[in-house]
């Protein structure tokens, strides 16, 4: 295990933050940059803690197509292995707190990251269905936890509905997908980050709502469907 991965991995964001922050107030910010840059971003910080990496599913994927994904939540090390994972262009939902940290919060902002501020109920779920629709009309994917924080044990949390809503509301494939490994690089509410362990990604084929579903029908059942799908552990390789 080793404590100076840490200093390391801060010291990443940093480099892809500040020149995204300076560009966005230049005008001259592009979303293949902030995509390029998370991709190296999520490389390096993968590689420094080495990493390995074990997807199936990738044939799931279809090119062109933007995804709301929903995988299990057990470590910060998931959005970097999504990175690295899957060939899409992505962003992500993150807490409002994220979005408050100098730098870094605004340079989420400004590559398109959506700040989800839960007690504001209604209001939250406004802003994350423009952000969404935006996302879309540039042909990103969003990656949401449906779980919406961090499992210390491993096991799933009960799901929030806001993601699935989302995906109903502007037409866009669930891609499910079940992580397994990150946990034993960093676990929740753990300062030390374990090195060369595997970690698992196993990609599902994506799903959508029936076209004699009700919204509320298809909510409940994409519900269900994507617990059960996280709720199996990615097959050995």
């Amino acid at each position: 295990m080793s404590l100076l991965l840490v200093p390391r991995a801060f010291f990443e964001t940093a480099r892809i933050s500040v020149p995204t922050v300076l560009e966005s107030f230049l005008g001259s910010l592009k979303q293949e940059t902030c995509s390029k840059r998370l991709s190296d971003w999520s490389r390096r910080i993968l590689l420094q803690a080495q990493i390995q990496l074990d997807v199936s599913g990738t044939e799931a994927i279809e090119s062109g197509q933007s995804y709301v994904i929903m995988s299990n939540h057990q470590s910060l090390y998931d959005i970097v292995v999504l990175f690295q994972a899957l060939p899409l262009d992505l962003r992500m939902v993150a807490k409002a707190e994220l979005f408050r940290v100098p730098i870094w919060g605004t340079a989420m902002d400004r590559a398109g990251f959506v700040k989800i501020d839960r007690s504001k109920g209604q209001e939250a779920r406004a802003i994350l269905a423009e952000k969404g629709r935006s996302l879309k009309e540039q042909g990103l994917s969003l990656w949401i936890a449906p779980e919406g924080t961090r499992s210390a044990t491993g096991e799933l949390l009960p799901f929030r509905s806001g993601g699935f809503e989302l995906a109903i509301a502007l037409g866009l494939p669930i891609l499910p997908i079940r992580i397994d490994g990150t946990r034993d690089i960093l676990n929740k509410g753990a300062f030390r980050i374990r090195q060369g362990v595997r970690v698992s990604v196993r990609i599902h084929p994506p799903l959508t709502q029936a076209p004699e579903e009700s919204p509320e029908q298809a909510k409940h059942r994409l519900k269900a469907e994507v617990f059960s799908l996280l709720s199996r552990p990615s097959l050995p390789s």
